[in-house]
């Protein structure tokens, strides 16, 4: 689903994703896009300064309600608190205006061929006093369902699977982000902050050491 209030960009996009394969369906407001938002949809185009609500104030009520769909924002801005946010707020990736469509069309393939992080268990993984459920793709604690988003979950996955290896921020773009530019050693800061608020009394699981890297610290439980 492709969100914009700009009509021009909306045509664009839609001509050059449809021609290469993807079905696409467009929304000229944020309120708009969370009226036709289904099942259906597997990645959001959202660009971020709109009439009403904003694409940031869309992606956290989504993610506030538990829905995990990809989201890449669009937007004119281009600081690097402007991509901070669009990260904090559960968005995936980041494309700043004017963009080209190759640099669109790549981002949503690196968004979409992100598979799930290699694990040690093929069904789920109990550890700790957590379940993470690879087939689900979803985090338990005390039997509660906890909705994390497809790159929170991954970077948990990866943690959780590999608990005595203390994983640098280069490795885990490497394994998480693969393909996908301009992502920062900050960028993976702010997933895991995010991802800590998420696991409330469990978030001393995810331990960092200076100059290191982050690691799961089973021995917290």
């Amino acid at each position: 689903m492709i969100v914009d209030d700009e009509t021009d960009i909306t045509e664009i996009l839609s001509f050059n994703l449809n021609s290469e394969g993807f079905e696409v369906d467009t929304a000229s407001s944020a309120e708009q896009a969370l009226e036709k938002l289904s099942e259906e949809h597997s990645l959001i185009l959202l660009d971020v300064m709109m009439g009403g609500m904003s694409g940031y104030r869309m992606a956290e009520k989504l993610r506030k309600e538990g829905n995990t769909i990809p989201i890449i924002f669009l937007t004119a801005k281009d600081t690097e608190n402007d991509m901070l946010t669009g990260f904090s707020v559960g968005g995936d990736d980041y494309i700043s205006k004017p963009f080209s469509l190759k640099e669109v069309s790549a981002r949503i393939k690196a968004v979409l061929k992100r598979g799930p992080v290699e694990t040690k268990q093929a069904e789920r993984l109990e550890t700790a006093g957590i379940i993470l459920n690879f087939q689900t793709k979803e985090l338990f604690i005390d039997s509660r369902g906890i909705p994390l988003t497809k790159t929170e979950f991954e970077i948990l996955s990866l943690l959780a699977s590999n608990p005595s290896r203390i994983f640098s921020r280069d490795e885990m773009i490497d394994r998480i982000w693969k393909d996908a530019p301009y992502v920062t050693e900050r960028t993976v800061d702010v997933h895991i902050n995010r991802l800590r608020k998420k696991m409330g009394d469990k978030a001393s699981l995810i331990s960092s050491r200076a100059g290191y890297g982050y690691r799961f610290n089973q021995e917290e439980q």
